[in-house]
């Protein structure tokens, strides 16, 4: 007959679950990381506002420009683009203009609101609510061997970044060549 072997059971101490101590660390790493991630999203949040929806907004105020520029007749001087509707005292396609930001000339620059919509500027100061900049510049690049060919270049600039500072505010330059004729 086989010999039945007992065990004796095995004393030892047994954990019934996690100390307070081990409850506060984990949760304090559990912070710790989330404040982490929270800090970073807020950074990444702000450079997509910037980077990407200001960014696209100036590309496409500085397009609407020179679509807008593009359009007038290549001896147009006296058409007004700087108003809404149209006026008839203004530069048209006068050669002359600044393509930067920094410093407009009149008559080539107009100023947009948060939304897009163009604001009443007559020269001088700018309007206090402004949020975009578009400056032009008409120009003909070699007169002496293409006295028919103008450059139009429009460049759009956005205020104010949203968020902390993070590089350069957000601008965008287009430009084109315009024929005579067509």
């Amino acid at each position: 007959m086989p010999k039945k072997i007992f065990s004796k059971p095995v004393r030892g101490t047994l954990q019934a679950g996690m100390s307070l101590l081990e409850t506060m660390v984990a949760l304090t790493i559990l912070i710790i990381t989330t404040v982490g991630i929270l800090t970073m999203n807020m950074v990444a949040s702000g450079t997509t506002e910037n980077q990407g929806h200001l960014a696209a907004r100036t590309a496409e105020y500085a397009q609407d420009k020179l679509e807008q520029l593009i359009s007038l007749a290549w001896t147009d001087s006296a058409t007004d683009t700087t108003v809404l509707p149209v006026g008839t005292s203004g530069t048209g396609l006068t050669v002359g203009g600044s393509s930067n930001p920094a410093s407009p000339s009149t008559g080539y620059v107009d100023y947009l609101d948060n939304s897009g919509n163009l604001l009443t500027y007559t020269g001088g100061t700018p309007p206090s609510n402004w949020y975009y900049v578009r400056v032009w510049q008409i120009s003909i690049p070699d007169a002496t061997n293409y006295p028919n060919i103008k450059q139009i270049t429009v460049t759009a600039k956005v205020r104010a970044q949203v968020g902390a500072p993070q590089g350069a505010l957000p601008q965008a330059t287009v430009t084109t060549l315009k024929s005579n004729p067509f």
